[in-house]
C-alpha cells in the first residue's frame, strides 16, 4: 500500500506542477552572500512558529528559520507543524518569492520522499500553494520529476508507475524546446521504464492500464510523434539519448 500511495503523490504533484515554461534552475540549498551560505541558528522562536496558534504573515528571518528547522529535526510532529506554518504563509504571493529565494522549494520538495504520509501530503499542500507563483511551478517541475527518475530505476514500481493518472501536459516536458537537462531528465524516465517492461516481454504483449494513466501517456501517439522529431534534435547528447530507447512507436 505505502508504494501505490508514493506514486499518488508523485501524480499529484505532476499536476500541480504543470505549466506553461520549462527552464532548469539548479536547486540551492540556501541563499548565499560573499560565496556562503546565510543560514540561522535554530532558536526556540522558530518552533514557536509551529505552534498552530500563529497565523500572521512571516518575514524572512522567521521563513529561514523555519526552514533551518525542517532541515535539522527529524521529529515528524516539528516537520509537519512547519510545513503548515509554511504552506498557510506560501499563500500570500510576497511568501511565495521568499520561501524559493531562501531555498525553501528544494527543502520542502524533499519531504515528499518521508516514509510519514502525513508529512508528504503537508508538503505537498505547501508547494501546491507555492505553485501559484509562476517561477516556483519551474522549480516544482524539477523536484517531481527527479523524484520520479528514483521511483523508475526500481522495477517493483513499474507497474505503479505506469498505472498513475498523470496530466497530458506532462508530454510537453518532450517538447524539443525544452532546456537540455530536463528533456535529457525526461528521456531517462522513459528509457527505465521501456527497459523494464522489455526485460518482462511486456511491451509485446500489450499491457493494459487505463486511460489517461503514465502508461498511455508515453506508449501513445503523440508521446510516438514527439519521439520521431527529436531523432532530428539540435544536440548530439539528445540524439543520443533518444537512440538508446527501445523503439516503441
Amino acid at each position: 500500500m505505502g508504494g501505490a500511495r508514493d506514486v499518488g503523490w508523485v501524480a499529484a504533484g505532476l499536476v500541480l506542477a504543470a505549466g506553461a515554461c520549462y527552464c532548469f534552475y539548479k536547486l540551492t540549498r540556501g541563499r548565499r552572500r560573499g560565496g556562503r551560505q546565510l543560514r540561522l541558528r535554530p532558536s526556540r522562536s522558530a518552533e514557536d512558529l509551529t505552534s498552530g496558534s500563529y497565523d500572521d504573515t512571516l518575514n524572512a528571518e522567521q521563513v529561514q528559520k523555519l526552514l533551518y528547522l525542517l532541515e535539522s529535526t527529524e521529529d515528524p510532529v516539528i516537520i509537519e507543524r512547519a510545513l503548515v506554518t509554511l504552506g498557510n504563509n506560501a499563500a500570500f504571493s510576497a511568501n511565495q518569492i521568499v520561501i524559493r529565494e531562501l531555498g525553501g522549494i528544494p527543502i520542502v520538495g524533499s519531504k515528499i520522499n518521508n516514509p510519514n504520509q502525513s508529512i508528504k501530503e503537508k508538503a505537498l499542500n505547501a508547494l501546491n500553494n507555492l505553485s501559484v507563483n509562476v517561477e516556483n511551478q519551474i522549480k516544482i517541475k524539477v523536484q517531481v520529476l527527479k523524484l520520479l527518475l528514483n521511483l523508475s530505476e526500481n522495477p517493483a514500481m513499474t507497474d505503479r508507475l505506469l498505472d498513475a493518472q498523470v496530466d497530458s501536459s506532462f508530454l510537453s516536458l518532450l517538447d524539443g524546446h525544452v532546456p537540455k537537462e530536463i528533456l535529457l531528465r525526461a528521456l531517462t524516465l522513459l528509457q527505465n521504464i521501456t527497459n523494464c517492461l522489455n526485460e518482462e516481454h511486456r511491451l509485446a504483449a500489450q499491457p493494459t492500464f487505463p486511460e489517461g494513466s503514465l502508461f498511455s501517456l508515453l506508449y501513445g501517439k503523440e508521446c510516438a510523434q514527439k519521439m520521431k522529431a527529436l531523432v532530428h534534435h539540435h544536440d548530439a547528447d539528445v540524439k543520443e539519448k533518444v537512440t538508446m530507447i527501445p523503439k516503441n512507436w
